[in-house]
């Protein structure tokens, strides 16, 4: 895997449509860079295999409340990384808003493929090992890799202090037991949500920006202000 840099970093070097990598890192390189900013840092990864068309939207359109919940608790700065394909892994720089986010995601369309989440969490390793990560944010509905590597991985992540929130749609056994595996080796925690109901990937996704931005205390503050079942859902993991 290479290594990750702050416009647009290539993950894995291969590419499976060159016009959509064109247009993302074309936009990526648009963005400045807010590393070092001393704010929250969140690894917001995505599985954009073609099952995930749907909720790829639905993560789109809901993300600017990530950033207004982080708002509150002295602001964060997101990276997106996502995987497609049978190589292809991307990262963009750390960007400080909503519309920015939004952007990079609109370049960006499914493909078939299989699951990289090996590469995200060596991805999530190398970038802490530069500047402190808070918080990953997975979204996935399968997993296709050895849980010997991944978990040995989410040990690793977790030695750095990075807590893994792992949303997974639909119920496949395979992939609960992976995510539930890398969220407790991290001291994160493992929900799930379905199309049915995207105000529950709302909901979870603004409790780990709380988090991300605050840390725990911030997520204690959501599940007591607000009465977030998501942001207590969460906490009840946790360690």
């Amino acid at each position: 895997m290479g290594q990750s840099g702050d416009k647009g970093a290539v993950i894995a070097p291969k590419s499976s449509t060159k016009s959509n990598i064109d247009e993302f890192l074309a936009a990526a390189a648009k963005l400045p860079a807010t590393s070092g900013s001393g704010r929250g840092r969140l690894i917001f990864a995505l599985d954009a295999t073609m099952s995930r068309q749907a909720t790829w939207d639905m993560a789109q359109s809901v993300q600017g409340r990530m950033f207004a919940t982080a708002a509150a608790h002295g602001g964060l700065d997101v990276q997106l990384v996502y995987y497609r394909g049978f190589s292809e892994c991307r990262a963009s720089p750390f960007v400080a808003r909503g519309q920015s986010l939004a952007s990079l995601m609109t370049k960006i369309g499914v493909g078939a493929g299989q699951t990289q989440i090996e590469k995200v969490l060596r991805h999530v390793f190398d970038e802490t090992q530069k500047t402190p990560v808070r918080a990953l944010v997975f979204v996935g509905d399968a997993m296709e890799e050895s849980l010997d590597v991944l978990a040995g991985l989410a040990a690793e992540i977790g030695l750095l202090g990075v807590k893994a929130f792992l949303f997974q749609e639909g119920r496949d056994s395979v992939a609960e037991q992976a995510f539930r595996k890398i969220a407790l080796l991290t001291g994160g925690a493992y929900a799930t949500f379905d199309l049915s109901s995207p105000e529950r990937l709302v909901a979870l996704l603004t409790a780990a920006a709380a988090y991300a931005a605050g840390g725990r205390r911030a997520l204690e503050f959501e599940a007591r202000s607000r009465g977030a079942a998501a942001a207590d859902h969460l906490l009840s993991q946790m360690r």
